[in-house]
């Protein structure tokens, strides 16, 4: 009876704790700054967001086997820890956020509806909030291992989609060549 008791209450303090728990509000991101850039072209040129490195520094990881039968939807470029990263293209800060897999990352709504993913973040600028407007090379973050990447070199996981946020990765590489 005891045990009884004592089970009931655990779960009334648990139901009592999800019940008063808000969810986080997620910020809806200006409509007309959303609409003029997917008018924009998304070119096919995009400069590299980690400064300091070059394209001949550049190695291209895309497709690569990764855990859970994961493939690499993006690729690693390798920098010192805290170099800056910057935004690869015009666009809206979308989503600061951290998670298990990308640890701190940034997504960024850019042109033509792109979206750009920015992961293994040691952590993003300072003041840096969802629904600012940022422009190529505008400072976002610095570079980590963060995430399922805290036991490997420090580097930028950079991705591109193209058919919505996380759907349609293409391979960045060509674009920062």
């Amino acid at each position: 009876m005891r045990f009884l008791s004592h089970a009931v209450l655990i779960l009334t303090v648990i139901v009592l704790a999800a019940c008063s728990s808000t969810p986080k509000k997620t910020t809806p991101l200006p409509s007309q700054q959303v609409s003029r850039l997917k008018a924009m072209r998304l070119g096919f040129h995009l400069p590299i967001p980690v400064k300091g490195v070059k394209a001949d520094q550049l190695t291209d990881t895309w497709g690569a086997s990764r855990s859970a039968g994961r493939w690499h939807e993006g690729i690693d470029i390798l920098a010192p820890r805290d170099s800056k990263v910057t935004s690869a293209t015009e666009g809206l800060i979308a989503s600061l956020q951290s998670n298990t897999l990308g640890g701190n990352v940034i997504w960024i709504l850019g042109p033509a509806g792109s979206w750009h993913y920015y992961a293994h973040l040691e952590k993003s600028k300072r003041g840096l909030k969802v629904g600012d407007y940022v422009h190529a090379g505008d400072l976002i973050g610095y570079v980590g291992n963060s995430g399922n990447a805290q036991h490997t070199v420090t580097h930028l996981h950079y991705g591109i989609y193209l058919d919505g946020k996380g759907r349609g990765a293409v391979n960045p590489f060509p674009y920062l060549r």
